[in-house]
């Protein structure tokens, strides 16, 4: 069939004007904003404070949903079957390299796409407050005198401070026996005596040990923290350990350039908000918001990390 030339010139303009003009101004609506975790935690207590300044920087609510399960599985499948319209939003955190390595996904971190990162903290290597061992030379040394006794306690198998663990006593040469004791359990396994040490997010270890009731023997990270800058970095003692637990934001694969872009910007602003780095500061955390192109290269090196870790424990489940 033939068409008139007036109405193929038509046709063309009315495609340019729909490629070139946005279907909507976002956000036109609520953005649901989900945490992988359950109520309370750090990743938690985060990420709605994260949501509020994002809802006040562009003015619509952002939604706080927590969905939490399979180390972040069920968070992270939710998004890649979402519409990518910007109007969902994951929370994400190391947990996205750890869980899609583990098997607990059908699909690699790269399913989703990545707006940035937020904060980074370190995993500490941590011991009761009068635990005999005041540095991690003494620890190895009594780990090796005596392989698979000492005790790691963890937030579950296959975690980041799973993997942050696994990686140091590699590096190590130590042998010990993980324990995955979940978020809550985890400190306590170590209070109570069940667990020799534990690594934990900074977050999760700054207050017990500012009360002397932890102690913090090495940080497996790339510099010094300044909450604590008279703990040793894993590299300094001549160990190659450095794992990192991050946080930032997913959206479903396909989400509009400009729509991640107004999501980068406000994530950005509400990063540096006060409110949020007053939170910073008292948690123990680094607020270090990064775009896309070098979040992306980011992920790519810690996923390699990773997988290694896991493959060296047979805890890699390849797709």
């Amino acid at each position: 069939m033939k068409f008139p030339y007036k109405t193929i010139a038509s046709v063309v303009a009315l495609g340019m004007v729909a490629v070139s003009t946005p279907a909507y101004a976002f956000p036109d609506g609520p953005v649901e904003f989900v945490i992988p975790f359950g109520a309370g935690g750090g990743a938690d207590i985060e990420g709605r404070l994260l949501a509020k300044e994002m809802s006040n920087i562009l003015g619509v609510p952002f939604v706080p949903v927590n969905k939490p399960g399979g180390g972040g599985a069920i968070t992270y499948t939710y998004i890649t079957n979402a519409k990518p319209d910007g109007h969902t939003i994951a929370w994400n955190s190391t947990s996205v390299l750890t869980t899609t390595n583990l098997g607990n996904t059908e699909f690699e971190y790269d399913a989703m796409d990545h707006i940035g990162r937020v904060e980074f903290q370190p995993q500490p290597f941590v011991v009761k407050g009068d635990a005999k061992w005041n540095t991690f030379a003494e620890f190895v040394d009594d780990c090796k005198a005596a392989p698979n006794t000492l005790k790691i306690a963890n937030s579950g198998t296959g975690s980041s401070t799973h993997a942050a663990a696994i990686m140091l006593m590699n590096a190590a040469g130590c042998e010990v026996v993980h324990l995955p004791k979940g978020i809550k359990g985890r400190n306590k396994s170590v209070l109570n005596g069940e667990a020799d040490a534990m690594i934990a997010p900074l977050t999760g270890a700054v207050n017990l040990t500012n009360a002397g009731k932890l102690k913090i023997l090495v940080m497996p990270t790339a510099e010094r923290s300044p909450i604590f800058p008279d703990v040793p970095t894993a590299k300094e003692l001549g160990y190659e350990a450095e794992l990192d637990l991050f946080r930032g934001l997913s959206v479903p694969k396909g989400t509009p350039d400009d729509v991640k872009m107004k999501l980068a910007d406000a994530m950005a602003k509400a990063a540096k908000s006060d409110a949020f780095m007053e939170l910073a500061t008292a948690k123990g955390f680094t607020v270090s918001p990064t775009g896309y192109e070098e979040f992306s290269a980011y992920l790519a090196d810690e996923d390699s990390k990773v997988k290694e870790i896991f493959k060296e424990s047979g805890l890699y489940k390849s797709k």
